[in-house]
């Protein structure tokens, strides 16, 4: 399994978030801190969010990706878009809920050049376990079935 990093572009407002391969919990400082900077950008208009080539994403990269949906959706009333052509991820999707909080788009519809690649963020544990707990409470609010999932790692983190 390749190691995971996450890859932007942004042009004339529009930012282009895209993962590449397995996707953890190692990444999630990284892509909350660049998701505020986006949101605060006077420049930003929409997001599109390309998992064309992940390979594995984990329950606090979708709750960071949850947390994007949330935040575009209040500034602008709409849904931000997925791009995710690989099965396996858009099982994951659609058994989470993502296609009541993301367009998802199954298929390439074109090649995006000139991405970079995030730098990867250092934080501690305690910041790390705030991140963490906080994509999964976002992931609960999505549905019943979320809920269930992640009460117990919540409560388990909230209590530590």
């Amino acid at each position: 399994m390749n190691t995971g990093k996450i890859l932007v572009a942004q042009s004339q407002g529009i930012y282009i978030i895209k993962f590449v391969g397995d996707v953890r919990l190692s990444l999630c400082s990284t892509l909350d801190q660049f998701t505020d900077q986006m949101f605060e950008s006077d420049e930003f208009k929409t997001v599109i969010i390309d998992l064309t080539e992940t390979q594995c994403i984990d329950s606090t990269s979708l709750g960071q990706l949850a947390k994007i949906s949330i935040l575009y959706k209040e500034k602008y009333g709409q849904l931000p878009t997925i791009i995710s052509t690989q099965d396996d991820i858009n099982r994951i999707l659609m058994s989470m809920g993502f296609d009541q909080v993301f367009y998802i788009v199954k298929e390439l519809v074109s090649h995006v050049e000139y991405l970079d690649e995030l730098p990867l963020k250092s934080v501690d544990e305690a910041e790390m376990k705030k991140r963490v707990l906080e994509a999964h409470k976002l992931l609960m609010d999505m549905n019943q079935n979320n809920r269930d999932a992640f009460q117990d790692l919540v409560n388990s983190l909230e209590e530590n």
